[in-house]
């Protein structure tokens, strides 16, 4: 199989953004009847996007205690759970764990890893982007910006910033659970446009 090349970091630049949730899109559930809303509607799909957030270590050694955020979005919102919120906790490992929710996500193995200390569980059943992408003839490495690059034709921007703030915080600046939502609405808005099903789980 031909190796395919996304378009290269200068080209990406030139691309229109892509334009994701806002925050009246994007929930942060803190009552119980927020958490039955929400996995209500979870439920309501059959696939659903999925991604997690950890607050960065920059001390040679130091692994990641994190995650310290776990995301999910379908089609019209954002979910957006602080695992330091024991109810945030007990939906987010029933979520990760129903065989009915297949979890859609980029580059899966680490955020594995890490819920499977944290938690105890990992999710299941998994849809990775990233193998699709390879099983397309993309480089391993291809990630979220380069998948939407490639397939709408846009350029999703991440801030590093962002990226590298605190994650573990009482309470989550508003850029934050911006680029939280995103992460997980944009892997499933890029499953929705490669056309996917229950077949292609990886």
């Amino acid at each position: 199989m031909a190796r395919l090349n996304p378009p290269d970091k200068s080209a990406v630049l030139e691309l229109e953004p892509f334009i994701g949730l806002g925050l009246a899109d994007i929930r942060q559930p803190q009552t119980a009847a927020q958490y039955e809303q929400a996995w209500a509607e979870l439920n309501a799909h059959r696939h659903i996007g999925f991604d997690t957030e950890s607050r960065p270590t920059f001390t040679k050694g130091h692994e990641s205690q994190g995650p310290d955020v776990v995301q999910f979005a379908t089609p019209a919102h954002a979910y957006v759970f602080q695992l330091r919120d024991t109810a945030s906790e007990a939906l987010v490992r029933a979520v990760l764990t129903s065989q009915d929710l297949v979890k859609v996500g980029f580059d899966l193995q680490q955020d594995q890893t890490q819920l499977r200390r944290r938690l105890g569980v990992e999710a299941s059943p998994v849809l990775d982007l990233t193998k699709v992408f390879h099983s397309r003839g993309y480089p391993r490495t291809l990630g979220i910006k380069s998948a939407v690059a490639v397939v709408f034709g846009q350029r999703f921007v991440k801030s590093k910033r962002v990226t590298t703030s605190n994650w573990s915080n009482e309470r989550l600046e508003p850029r934050q659970v911006i680029y939280a939502a995103n992460d997980a609405f944009v892997a499933l808005r890029v499953m929705q446009a490669l056309g996917l099903d229950d077949s292609a789980r990886g």
